[in-house]
């Protein structure tokens, strides 16, 4: 089974659900008489193969442990002992993570009994359903396992053998899992700090966190050194451009002429049918072999490679390698943002990468089957951001990573939603349509600790009406597969399940007018975020027509910039009047609403003010600035003190995930150290200058 990193979604674990049966209660001298295993394979009950073995204890068996699970001294005559079964239980759990109802006492009876064996004990990473239980519903009277197999409506066998047992454990956890998203547990490190601090305010070792478990996994060192270059760099800074193409009737011998004289070593091909496919070097060289001479007069669409395998000119290098490796191929098409094909990235552009098994991390989300497997592979985006950070990597280029695969994620996740919709009998979306994905992602500028904002714009149609009750449904299923994976809901609502945010082109332009036009508060904030928005799946000329017509409408509305900058104007600095950073009753500050709101904010006004078409925060004030507005300098010492926030933000989220607390913008000032705080308070208070200028017109 596929290693487990701390950032694993719980609905996307790989487990062996454990149960034994014993001579008695004390864990110190039990012996055990039965052992079941069943196993999880991304978070879901495999049925078959499973482990199960009655073993003879050495000892008689206490008639009142056989009437609980009537395995007596004639059953385990001729089993053999336990030492036995050690190579193929450790063969079947292999590193899997361990679940069981009550795991502590379990994983004492199998120490003593390793002891027994004169066989080494290695402490196991494990999860208690039983504490788990207490923590998604804290009221409940009972929580043995056939008491939560009846609140949970799980078949249970009275009998209560081992595998039967380790059968209703895998069952309850796998109903827990929705209600411990709830809670905001999402991960193991989540579950398991959750564990620990249930354990501790309960003083009870039997309630999951056993003292022999380990805390922490060592699966993020395989990626603590990455080539930074590809997470640098995108596909339009290396690719081969324009492209090179050949007539539909072209002949083998015409693609070597243009191979050689264009120096390239592939080429497109349209076919009758209008579809586009690729013609290499490779495929001239078949075809050379299969007819020999008279191969030189095969018709190129009769060799030619289809479906064509594409990538989006701005996504980062890493994406390519990633695909490339996958789908073990050497050329990828480049297309630009309306699908059309503008250039080729080949492994010869791609020679200087290296680490690339850690780079197709950023792929496995683009293929991933099911809910399951894309949030393992999302789940691995913390080991990337850690990489990064030790490679020194600007915190800004990070946020761009993430919020590429934050984009990219809700892509995936709606082509997932769109296939399950057509599984149960919904068909095919009912007209054009794109998801946008709005906010920080939209900016390039997300952490780690992303909810959702999205929305969807679809060609034509009313509230209710048949084309609106699908893409409802999409909404919904989109929503519910990204929460699933580790984005959570959005607490504002921003998610295309919500009428507001899911709209026929026409409303969606109607929309905009009026929030411009009434200028209520809740208005504001939503055009805000709409400014950030990129379309990410679908007609993607629909989606951007949207983002350019909101610009149309706020750069024609002075009132509207004026409330705009006012409100930008109600953010400062948490800076105290002693000149200290402000800190709540957890010593933490808010980074995020003290430090890149006004920043953000205060751009995003200004774009709009002077029509600057672009989405970073960055971009907008460096572009600001080229139209001969406001002090470059300044501009510069904000666009650092961005830099600087983002990376304290990054640096506190990767310790956050670790330690399984729940991620967000708030940073602890004293883990930055004493020169650390320094620069960050100067920081913040760059950071206000922006506000400042937006205010006092400087810019």
């Amino acid at each position: 089974m596929s290693a487990t990193n701390h950032s694993t979604p719980l609905v996307g674990l790989d487990a062996a659900v454990l149960d034994t049966e014993t001579t008695g209660l004390d864990s110190t001298t039990a012996r055990i008489v039965q052992i079941g295993v069943m196993r999880l394979v991304k978070g879901s009950l495999e049925a078959e193969p499973k482990f199960e073995r009655i073993v003879d204890p050495g000892i008689p068996i206490p008639p009142e442990a056989s009437a609980i699970h009537a395995i007596t001294d004639a059953k385990v005559k001729g089993a053999p002992p336990f030492g036995a079964v050690i190579a193929d239980l450790e063969s079947y759990i292999g590193s899997s993570i361990l679940i069981g109802h009550n795991i502590a006492y379990d994983l004492a009876v199998l120490r003593a009994e390793y002891e027994r064996a004169g066989r080494a004990w290695r402490p196991k990473r494990a999860l208690d359903v039983r504490g788990l239980a207490r923590l998604a519903a804290p009221t409940l009277a009972h929580y043995g396992l056939k008491q939560l197999c009846e609140w949970l409506d799980i078949k249970c066998d009275p009998q209560g053998a081992a595998p039967s047992d380790a059968m209703s454990t895998a069952r309850i956890f796998e109903a827990l899992l929705p209600m411990l998203r709830a809670k905001n547990i999402r991960t193991l490190a989540e579950a398991e700090a959750a564990l620990r601090t249930l354990n501790e305010a309960q003083a009870d070792q039997s309630l999951g966190w056993h003292q022999g478990l380990t805390p922490a996994s060592d699966q993020g060192r395989s990626l603590a050194r990455i080539d930074s270059y590809p997470y640098r760099h995108r596909v339009r800074d290396v690719m081969s451009a324009p492209p090179v193409t050949a007539p539909a009737d072209a002949t083998v011998r015409d693609a070597i002429r243009i191979l050689l004289e264009r120096k390239v070593s592939s080429l497109y091909v349209t076919d009758d049918a209008g579809q586009t496919g690729i013609v290499t070097e490779r495929d001239v060289l078949r075809a050379l072999d299969a007819g020999q001479e008279q191969g030189l007069f095969t018709r190129l669409v009769e060799v030619m490679s289809k479906p064509l395998h594409t990538i989006y000119e701005g996504a980062f290098l890493y994406r390519a390698i990633g695909r490339i490796e996958r789908l073990g191929i050497r050329h990828l098409a480049v297309r630009d943002g309306s699908g059309a094909i503008i250039g080729a990235v080949t492994t010869r552009n791609l020679l200087r990468q290296r680490a690339t098994t850690a780079i197709m991390l950023g792929d496995e989300i683009d293929s991933a089957p099911d809910t399951a497997t894309l949030g393992r592979a999302w789940a691995k985006l913390a080991l990337m951001t850690k990489g990064l950070i030790e490679e020194d990597v600007d915190p800004r280029t990070i946020a761009a990573v993430i919020s590429s695969e934050i984009c990219v994620l809700t892509r995936r996740a709606t082509q997932l939603a769109e296939a399950s919709m057509a599984a149960d009998g919904w068909g095919g979306a009912p007209c054009r349509f794109a998801v946008l994905v709005l906010g920080s992602a939209g900016r390039g500028e997300s952490l780690l600790a992303a909810d959702q904002d999205n929305a969807i714009v679809y060609d034509k149609g009313e509230p209710g009406g048949a084309e609106d009750l699908w893409f409802e449904e999409l909404g919904k299923r989109l929503a519910d597969i990204l929460d699933a994976v580790g984005v959570p809901y959005c607490k504002g609502g921003v998610m295309a399940k919500n009428a507001q945010w899911r709209m026929s082109h026409a409303r969606w332009k109607d929309t905009i007018a009026g929030w411009v036009r009434r200028q209520r508060p809740e208005d504001l904030l939503n055009v805000d975020i709409f400014f950030d928005g990129v379309p990410v799946y679908g007609d993607f000329v629909l989606g951007e027509s949207i983002w350019l017509h909101a610009y149309d409408v706020g750069h024609r509305a002075p009132d509207f910039q004026k409330l705009l900058s006012e409100l930008a104007r109600q953010w400062h600095a948490p800076i105290t009047l002693f000149g200290g950073i402000k800190v709540d009753d957890s010593g933490r500050v808010d980074l995020k609403k003290g430090g890149l709101m006004p920043m953000f904010t205060g751009a995003r006004v200004l774009s709009i003010r002077h029509d600057v078409r672009t989405r970073s925060t960055p971009d907008r004030l460096r572009a600001v600035v080229a139209k001969g507005i406001g002090s470059a300098a300044e501009v510069e010492q904000a666009i650092e003190a961005h830099k600087l926030i983002l990376g304290a933000m990054l640096g506190q989220q990767l310790a956050d995930t670790e330690q399984g607390i729940p991620l967000s913008p708030r940073v602890d000032p004293e883990r930055l150290g004493k020169s650390g705080k320094a620069d960050l308070k100067q920081a913040l208070q760059r950071a206000e200058t922006v506000v400042d200028m937006v205010g006092e017109g400087r810019l």
